[in-house]
Parts: structure tokens; sequence; C-alpha cells
């Protein structure tokens, strides 16, 4: 593998050669390699937009790779991928997309993912998003996860954005049958020009459903992110939202919270807090020898971990 190559693929997957197991690894379009296992089948679509992915049940601690790398610049993409989880599997994804682009023209992925999550089985979702190149285009991703879950099923979801990425629009959609429960924790850090906008929609329609949406975001410089969660509870259930963010320079931050419950029995709770880095932290840190600059990179880098 190449030099840029093996830095997206580090970045947004943890990967430093192929892995083991059940993988597909996306570049510029086309796969470059793929393996299915016995418990896990990769089968390409016929059009080459994407991947249906089949957990057979009872599959457990399992995992699978998934990236998608983009090197060419002016390159933009819509990808599909499908995930049938099996009932009583307990597997982990990671999936995830980086960008290199040194050209001039804008290189653009956007990934939609849709899981089908079966009776008592556990999913952790992990999705990075990666840029990088000193060209003048922009690196622009735009993820949609459709989850839905059935009765007693379990989703851990974590997506993460911290470098690079000059625009994105990041939409999850989730609908939780009786006894389900789903777990999101969103990570990003926004500089410069950069834009970022996420939208979580969560509807609990079983008894004893839960979510809970964790947002842990950095805005520096002239960027701008929006957060907008909405939780629908149509029965017995809870539900929680929870948006926190560091807002830096000349930055703008935007949290948007929707309850809505459709029952007396639907217990939801939003919380939100955006604020600067409090000057008595930075002082600390400066007391042990570290710049104002060092400082502040200490704090948000603990923060966003």
């Amino acid at each position: 593998m190449d030099e840029i190559r093996l830095q997206l693929l580090k970045e947004v997957a943890g990967l430093h050669d192929i892995p083991e197991g059940a993988y597909n690894i996306r570049e510029n379009g086309k796969s470059i390699g793929r393996q299915s296992t016995e418990e896990i089948e990769i089968v390409p679509m016929e059009d080459g937009s994407g991947l249906n992915i089949y957990v057979k049940p009872g599959t457990k601690k399992k995992s699978l790779h998934i990236p998608v790398i983009i090197s060419q610049s002016g390159l933009s993409e819509v990808v599909y991928n499908n995930f049938h989880i099996g009932e009583d599997c307990d597997v982990t994804i990671i999936a995830g997309c980086g960008i290199h682009n040194g050209g001039s023209a804008d290189s653009r992925h956007d990934g939609i993912h849709s899981f089908y999550i079966g009776e008592n089985s556990r999913v952790k979702y992990v999705e990075k998003h990666y840029g990088m190149g000193d060209g003048n285009g922009e690196r622009i991703m735009n993820p949609e996860t459709n989850v839905e879950m059935a009765k007693n099923s379990y989703m851990e979801m974590e997506t993460v954005q911290i470098k690079g990425v000059d625009s994105t629009i990041r939409k999850t959609h989730a609908k939780l049958a009786e006894g389900a429960k789903i777990v999101i924790t969103e990570r990003l850090m926004t500089h410069g020009k950069q834009t970022a906008e996420s939208y979580f929609d969560v509807t609990l329609d079983g008894e004893d459903s839960g979510a809970n949406l964790i947002s842990r975001a950095v805005a520096k410089e002239n960027s701008y992110q929006k957060f907008v969660s909405k939780i629908i509870g149509n029965t017995v259930c809870s539900g929680h939202s929870e948006c926190d963010a560091i807002i830096m320079d000349h930055a703008k931050i935007e949290a948007i919270p929707e309850l809505t419950a459709n029952s007396t029995e639907a217990a939801l709770i939003h919380e939100a807090a955006i604020g600067k880095i409090a000057g008595e932290q930075i002082t600390k840190l400066m007391t042990l020898g570290l710049s104002e600059a060092e400082a502040e990179e200490k704090i948000v880098e603990g923060f966003l971990r």
C-alpha cells in the first residue's frame, strides 16, 4: 500500500495492514479487497453502488471492516450498504471514510448505511471521518445511518470527525421495538470555515425501549456547527439527549432539541451546554509549563476523548 492509502486506513479504521475476518476496502469508487467468512457474507450490489452484508444468527465476537478511501480529486460518489444482522449476534463493525484531496476540484462521499438488527443482538458500530491533502478542493462527507431494531436488541454507535472535513451533513434515524436500546456518541471538531450539521431522529415504539444521544463538539475559528436531536416516545420508554460544546474564536454553534411524548409513560430529557474554555483551566495548565495554545489544545483533547 502507498503512504496516502495507509494513512487514510489508519485514521478511519485503525488498520495498518489487511484485516483479519470479513472486510471490504473501497478506494476511488471500487473495491480493492474483499473477504467474506463463514459467519459474515459480503455481497456486492450489481451496479457497484454498495454492499449487502449478512450476519448469520448466533454469530458472536466477530468483526467487520468496511472503510472507504478517496485519493482522486474531483471524485463524487454515493454508496449504499445494508447490514442484515441475524438473531442472537454480537458483532463489531468498523466503517468510516478518509479523503485525500490534493487538487482543485471537490471530492465527496455520501455513505448511506441501513441496519436491520435481529432480536437479542448486539452491534457496536464505529464510523470515523478524516480529511487530508493540500489541494484547494473541498473534502465533503455526508453520512446517513438508518437503524431498525428488533425486540431486546442493542446498538452502540460511535461517530468521530476530528480533522480535515470541510463540509458534512450527518443524519441518523432509528426505530426501536420492545426492549431495544441505542447509545450514540458523537465527537466532532471544526475549524477554519468548515461546516458540520448533525441530525438525530429516534422513535421509541416498543415498551421499555431507550435511547441515549451524546454529542461532544468543539468549534474553532470561523467554523459553524448545528446539532438537532429529535426523540419521539410512543409508549413506556426513556430517552436522553445531551449536547456539550466548546466555542472558540469567531465560531457559531446551534443546539436544537425536540422531544415528543405520545404517552404519559414516556420519560424524555434533553440537556445542552455551549461555552468557552474557562480561564482558570488555561491558567492552571500554564503554571505547569504549557503555553496558552498548548493548554487550549490539551483541554480540547481531553474534552473530545
